[in-house]
């Protein structure tokens, strides 16, 4: 097991009305085989035992499912490897020597709480307004009763392997959340269970996205680029269509 040794510029701003800044740490001895929330583990430590305040950050799985963790690391939302979530990024990926500027996801619509934590409960009330599936479709149908195209399902699981961390709108130019929104819409639109609310959903999730002041897509693809599960753009094409079929017959 190698280590190597890193400059930390991290953002500390200890609550949302204060002026945050960079604060520069030393950081020796880091073992290549950790993670980064187990680097900034590390540090803590380091901070607690000095008597200084650690740094606060998201995280609960560890294991890229939950979407809880999440900051910019030299300017790419999750670090430098693709499709890989920040607890899941590996020290071996730096080199010692190397300067780390670590900052939170930001966007209009992501308030700073403390350091690199942000409130994204706007994600959650985009959910609430429509991402479920309320009405009864019957039990569990026994295996190949329902027939869906594997294409179809495909496309439906692709949708579904987004976990909600909202890099996509810390890397939008425009601080869009089309590419979560849709992959929401998506997932039910191309399902059975999801035919019932199809264009209600559409609406509700989309004036919310707009009510909650997130932007708009302009194809600037910065969302699919940093998507630590590769969501794909062309939901936000599905999503939109879902959503101008829908205001021409319910809207």
């Amino acid at each position: 097991m190698s280590s190597i040794n890193l400059t930390l510029k991290i953002w500390r701003q200890p609550n949302s009305d204060a002026l945050g800044a960079f604060e520069t740490y030393a950081l020796d001895g880091i073992h290549t085989d950790m993670s980064f929330l187990e680097m900034l583990d590390v540090l803590n430590e380091k901070l607690t035992k000095e008597q200084k305040d650690p740094v606060a950050f998201d995280h609960d799985c560890r294991e890229g499912i939950c979407g809880m963790c999440g900051a910019v690391v030299n300017g790419v939302a999750h670090g430098p490897e693709k499709e890989v979530t920040l607890c899941q990024l590996h020290m071996r990926h730096f080199q010692s020597g190397d300067v780390l500027v670590i900052e939170p996801f930001r966007s209009r619509a992501y308030p700073i709480k403390r350091d690199l934590l942000v409130d994204r409960s706007a994600l959650d009330r985009i959910i609430q307004a429509g991402g479920y599936v309320s009405v009864n479709t019957g039990g569990t149908p026994d295996g190949n009763s329902m027939p869906i195209p594997s294409q179809q399902a495909e496309l439906a699981m692709d949708a579904a392997a987004c976990i909600g961390c909202g890099a996509c709108v810390a890397s939008c130019p425009n601080g869009a959340a089309m590419l979560f929104t849709s992959a929401k819409i998506s997932q039910l639109a191309l399902l059975p269970q999801g035919q019932v609310e199809r264009k209600k959903r559409a609406i509700a999730m989309v004036s919310k996205m707009d009510e909650e002041g997130f932007g708009n897509c302009t194809n600037a693809r910065e969302c699919e680029a940093v998507c630590p599960k590769g969501i794909s753009i062309r939901n936000i094409a599905r999503m939109n269509k879902e959503y101008y079929m829908a205001m021409l017959t319910e809207g």
